[in-house]
């Protein structure tokens, strides 16, 4: 008898334990929405509400003017040469680690998450002291006319830098879960190396690559601080984006500064609403390879 009444009490007990309160339940809601609505919703709005604080005109002829179309088509220039030189790295690094067996494995595991602990403006910095015409290979680069810092391949650079831990991120996780079964059976059916990427590792890892390239190109448009560092801010030449913006807003041309800063808003919003999309299906997907 006893021993029936604490079995019927512990999962009332359990229960108890394990489950907040409606009111806690709700106190805990409205303190999340509280701080999304202070800190990310607010100043979003208010990025879109200054730049068309004028009208739809003043706004457009910011976005047309040369200097900002000039760092737009740096911005995404840079993105569209840092983002894939990623994506082979983090798919080589996720490989390696997770399918073989290596000297220096966890060292290479801990280099990748290097730029995540470094701040931007110290990368930044890295590559002046490397490439700088005072740095340890500027006298080489200048002698043979190869501009690195104040240009474009120094943006590029650090922006690598500063992005790659992203794509390898991503799929180190999801590949190790998925272990090496799959690929061992591939092989040993007499596939190639590229076969057993191609049709076997390729498409387990597809959602979670697309997300990795989600969060990677993000940053590398909004990145400022590495940028700052190795452009130079050479107008119409060496600003992205966020660097243009920091120039109008430093020369009172808020309207300006708004205009071209709601672009980049628009492009994080862009990015959520995908990357919620792939959380979506990549969570499906998931589900529905378990059953």
């Amino acid at each position: 008898m006893t021993g029936s009444r604490d079995n019927g009490r512990s999962p009332r007990g359990w229960r108890a334990s394990t489950e907040e309160r409606p009111g806690a339940r709700r106190a805990l809601i409205a303190v999340s929405l509280l701080f999304l609505a202070l800190f990310l919703v607010l100043p979003l709005l208010a990025v879109f509400v200054e730049a068309l604080k004028d009208g739809i005109g003043p706004f457009l002829d910011a976005i047309a003017e040369p200097d900002a179309l000039s760092a737009i088509r740096l911005t995404l220039l840079v993105a569209a040469i840092s983002v894939p030189l990623n994506v082979m790295f983090g798919v080589a690094a996720s490989w390696a680690i997770t399918k073989f067996d290596f000297a220096g494995k966890s060292l290479l595991t801990t280099l990748i998450d290097l730029p995540f602990s470094v701040s931007p403006v110290v990368s930044g910095l890295i590559y002046v002291l490397l490439f700088g015409a005072s740095g340890w290979f500027g006298g080489w680069l200048m002698d043979r006319d190869i501009q690195i810092m104040f240009a474009v391949p120094g943006i590029v650079l650090a922006t690598v830098f500063v992005t790659f831990p992203f794509v390898a991120r991503e799929l180190i996780p999801l590949m190790a879960e998925q272990g090496r079964d799959d690929e061992e059976a591939a092989v040993s059916l007499g596939a190639s190396g590229w076969q057993t990427f191609w049709y076997v590792t390729l498409p387990n890892i597809r959602w979670g690559l697309l997300y990795g390239v989600l969060l990677c190109n993000a940053r590398a448009m909004g990145e400022f601080g590495a940028v700052s560092v190795v452009s130079g801010h050479i107008r119409g030449e060496t600003n992205t984006m966020p660097l243009h913006v920091e120039i109008l807003y430093n020369e009172y041309n808020f309207i300006a500064a708004f205009a071209v800063a709601s672009l980049l808003a628009l492009l994080a919003l862009v990015t959520l609403v995908a990357k919620s999309l792939l959380e979506w299906r990549y969570g499906y997907s998931n589900s529905g390879a378990g059953h």
